[in-house]
């Protein structure tokens, strides 16, 4: 799909999520701005919400959409939107915002070649969507925090591309 009708089904998207969410951006090859995507990738913070009978908050939005894959509560699902075209939905918290966000804002060789290399380099591990060290999780509440604990300078996002 190209670019710009993407986008334009992406903040539709997050604008129907964004009343159930404390934070909520748009990721992957939207904010890498390619011509071309593939996928709608967002990354929320929740609020709490309830599955099932008292179903409430992101739930009531996103059931609404075909499950391919990922049943709520969880830490990624992925859902066909009306227009066709797969959203693929991040859940992180203030914890792991900055991880989650900067590895799907991708791209995933950047991720894995770049970001992944390096924190392996520093000493840290990919545990769960957190990132920790000797046991412990590391707080990376921003992307920008990330990009320090690893000892890479900032790449803005159009430019994470291998």
């Amino acid at each position: 799909m190209e670019y710009i009708k993407a986008l334009e089904i992406a903040e539709k998207t997050k604008a129907l999520l964004a009343p159930h969410c404390e934070r909520i951006e748009i990721a992957g090859s939207i904010r890498r701005k390619k011509p071309f995507v593939k996928d709608i990738e967002i990354v929320v913070i929740p609020k709490p919400y309830d599955i099932g009978l008292f179903e409430s908050g992101i739930a009531t939005v996103v059931k609404e959409w075909p499950k391919v894959r990922g049943e709520l509560p969880c830490k990624y699902t992925q859902r066909i939107l009306p227009e066709g075209i797969a959203l693929d939905l991040f859940f992180a918290d203030k914890e792991n915002w900055g991880l989650i966000y900067a590895m799907r804002t991708g791209s995933a060789d950047y991720s894995h070649q770049v970001l992944g290399n390096a924190w392996v380099r520093e000493g840290y591990r990919s545990v769960e969507g957190y990132l920790c060290s000797n046991g412990k999780r590391i707080a990376v509440p921003e992307e920008e925090d990330l990009f320090k604990l690893i000892c890479v300078n900032y790449v803005e996002p159009e430019k994470r591309n291998i």
